[in-house]
């Protein structure tokens, strides 16, 4: 592969494609499905008891209402002239003295069908004399009566007491809630999970395919549930957990959603991170929360997704001496998982990629003591997956899924559902009536590699190069025995790729041989040395094969033992990624064997390439010159090149003047003797 940029590829992923080989993006796998978090669809929430507060406002209300209509300021607001006026005039019945107003009633007029009142709004200056100006105007005809001091009080006071009771009841409520988790912040502490059943998945164990030992295990925790006296009948225990681990992407997830489209019982689901918030003992609520309503709601089974975010280990890592939320969190979760007793009917369920930084005290006997393993699919399992995916999508008769599967080595599920879905794109963009083979072909490519940069034009130096350095991938890749058999070679860019060579295991391997190793070191060293030689300069298109090349010989001496000289010893730190500074349990006099030991390896493979291109190097210019005519070659091809026959195909110029003398326009390219076309003109026509 002739690399544009420097990716930078960890050596398990390395190791589980092969050469030249990168995996596709993670399918996206969360649990979801609508709930309200609470319950079923059919729960039902008993109606808030108003109480005291409800009877003490009602009353207030009241009160105010009163007030508002016997108040001194009702009526129409006059002075002691318009007073004496309407005195004179035989408009006023009658007359009320108070401290804070005169009151008079004015008897129906022209204006007005009924009695209406009047007042004299009073002051302490006002009121002095006010007794001498009404006894004046009415000659004694009127009546004293106290004011209401109580209405005034309570006019002034209303307001804070209303205040201070909503602030009381708002703060006695969240007392109450505290039991269940809501604590005074509300619903900080409640639990955020979801409630899902088969109606709102709609997976079931039909729609999980490859991982048959998964299956039959999750199998057994749906049948206790829905008969627990069949296991209970010998004296046998049920799991309390069932930990799901696995690569990303390989179903683990789906496989929940599926056991809650096979189970009749309500399915909490919920990821680890939901447990995590800046306020501290918010996780722990939750958790208990959680747990009351699974326990409320039993048998049921409860999804932890992404357990690695509270589950892990203790102690460990970097901390700033202050409170951890997380180890809270972790503590509640062992303190309600260890209290489960047989008669709960209560499965707790935890997906993760990174066992080995769960704690000790989550993953032993009682609390998660079943462990699961979710693996990449084999040809066997892709197969399925892939059929399962095909459903969905109208293929054409002549699709060769397994053909597919057989190229799609180490590809987890959510990468062969993208090839199904990108080959379905594909294929309703260039307006077919079905996906065919080459969607699929194309699909898996984009899905390894990226999509391809037909439309980047090179400089003839440039493209010669590419073409030189795939071709020498592609010969050594031929003609190496023990290395995997070659697919195709191409020249067109994809990703961070100028170039490709495409190898397709023959079948799916659990380890690696001393002489695959080799191989595929020898192929990767290809590139760089038939480049080197054809243009007679060295260029950085080599670096991702040399990143490659350097990851392998490092993994066989630290991790693998294949060094005589260091012999049966792993130097290999642990991963477990929670210190900045790796472990290195050996010596400095140790650390230079390796050195050496890795350069060896290297310089080893390169040698024995560099020698086996220079005994075929007419081969390896045939190819090259057939990869700028053509720019993308099978391994029939390359076979037939091999072998000396020529390629009778046309190439990418004789196609573009055909379709221009097809439009009846001018041949768009003359084809020279060793003219050098820019890849990607038109669609390859491989």
């Amino acid at each position: 592969m002739l690399s544009l940029t420097r990716p930078i590829h960890s050596l398990r992923t390395l190791m589980a494609e092969g050469p030249r080989q990168r995996r596709g993006p993670e399918g996206p796998g969360g649990p979801g499905g609508p709930g309200n978090g609470q319950g079923g669809p059919g729960d039902k929430k008993p109606a808030p008891n108003r109480g005291l507060f409800g009877i003490v406002s009602m009353l207030i209300f009241c009160v105010l209402i009163f007030m508002m209509f016997n108040s001194p300021g009702h009526g129409e607001k006059i002075t002691f002239d318009d007073f004496r006026t309407m005195w004179n005039n035989g408009q006023i019945n009658s007359v009320v003295l108070r401290d804070d107003a005169v009151i008079a009633k004015r008897v129906a007029g022209p204006d007005s069908n009924a009695e209406t009142t009047v007042t004299i709004p009073l002051n302490a200056r006002t009121g002095e004399k006010a007794f001498d100006l009404v006894n004046e105007i009415t000659k004694g005809d009127f009546k004293t009566e106290p004011s209401a001091q109580w209405v005034q009080l309570l006019i002034l006071f209303a307001p804070a007491v209303l205040l201070l009771m909503l602030l009381w009841y708002g703060i006695s409520r969240g007392l109450r809630n505290a039991g269940a988790g809501g604590g005074m912040l509300g619903s900080f502490g409640k639990s955020r999970h979801r409630t899902m059943n088969k109606e709102m998945t709609g997976i079931t164990f039909a729609d999980v395919a490859g991982i048959d030992e998964a299956k039959e295990e999750v199998t057994e925790i749906i049948e206790f549930l829905k008969n627990p006296k069949k296991f209970t009948k010998l004296g046998g225990r049920i799991p309390r957990g069932v930990l799901l681990v696995g690569e990303p992407g390989c179903g683990k997830t789906l496989l929940a959603k599926a056991i809650a489209g096979e189970a009749d019982v309500p399915f909490f689901s919920i990821s680890g991170s939901d447990f995590v918030e800046m306020f501290v003992g918010v996780g722990a609520s939750r958790v208990r929360d959680l747990f009351k309503q699974a326990k409320d709601s039993s048998p049921c089974i409860i999804f932890l997704d992404e357990i690695d975010a509270v589950g892990r280990r203790r102690g460990s890592g970097f901390t700033t001496g202050g409170h951890d939320e997380r180890e809270q969190t972790l503590n509640a979760i062992l303190v309600e998982m260890d209290g489960f007793q047989a008669a709960d009917g209560v499965i707790v369920i935890a997906a993760t990629n990174r066992a080995d930084v769960l704690d000790p005290a989550l993953i032993r006997p009682g609390r998660f003591d079943r462990q699961v393993t979710v693996p990449l699919p084999d040809l066997k399992g892709r197969l399925e997956i892939l059929r399962v995916h095909a459903k969905k999508v109208k293929l054409s008769p002549f699709v060769d899924l397994e053909r597919i599967a057989r190229g799609t080595p180490m590809f987890s599920g959510a990468d062969l559902a993208a090839i199904i879905n990108e080959a379905a794109i594909a294929a309703t963009m260039a307006n077919k009536e079905s996906v065919e083979q080459e969607d699929l072909e194309e699909a898996r490519d984009k899905v390894k590699f990226g999509r391809a940069k037909k439309s980047r034009i090179r400089e003839k130096d440039e493209n010669k190069l590419v073409a030189y350095h795939e071709a020498g991938h592609a010969v050594l890749q031929r003609m190496l025995p023990d290395a995997d058999p070659l697919h195709k070679v191409t020249i067109i860019a994809r990703g961070a790729a100028g170039g490709a060579t495409f190898s397709l295991p023959e079948k799916d391997r659990m380890g690696y041989s001393l002489k695959w190793l080799r191989a595929t070191m020898q192929i990767l060293c290809g590139g760089r040395i038939a480049e080197q030689k054809a243009m007679n300069d060295t260029s950085t298109g080599a670096s991702q094969d040399i990143m490659q090349v350097t990851n392998i010989a490092r993994a066989m001496i630290l991790e693998w033992g294949m060094s005589d000289r260091l012999g049966f010893v792993r130097y290999a730190p642990v991963d477990t990624r929670e210190t900045f500074m790796p472990e290195k349990d050996y010596s400095e006099e140790t650390a230079k064997l390796i050195d050496e030991e890795v350069r060896r390896l290297v310089e080893e493979a390169y040698a024995d390439a560099k020698r086996l291109l220079e005994a075929n190097w007419d081969k390896v210019v045939v190819v090259a010159e057939a990869l700028l005519k053509h720019e993308t070659l099978s391994s029939d091809d390359v076979d037939r090149l091999l072998s000396g026959q020529a390629l009778t195909r046309p190439t990418v110029t004789e196609m573009l003047n055909a379709a221009a003398k097809k439009r009846g326009l001018e041949p768009i390219v003359k084809e020279e003797p060793g003219t050098d076309l820019p890849p990607g003109a038109v669609p390859s026509p491989a």
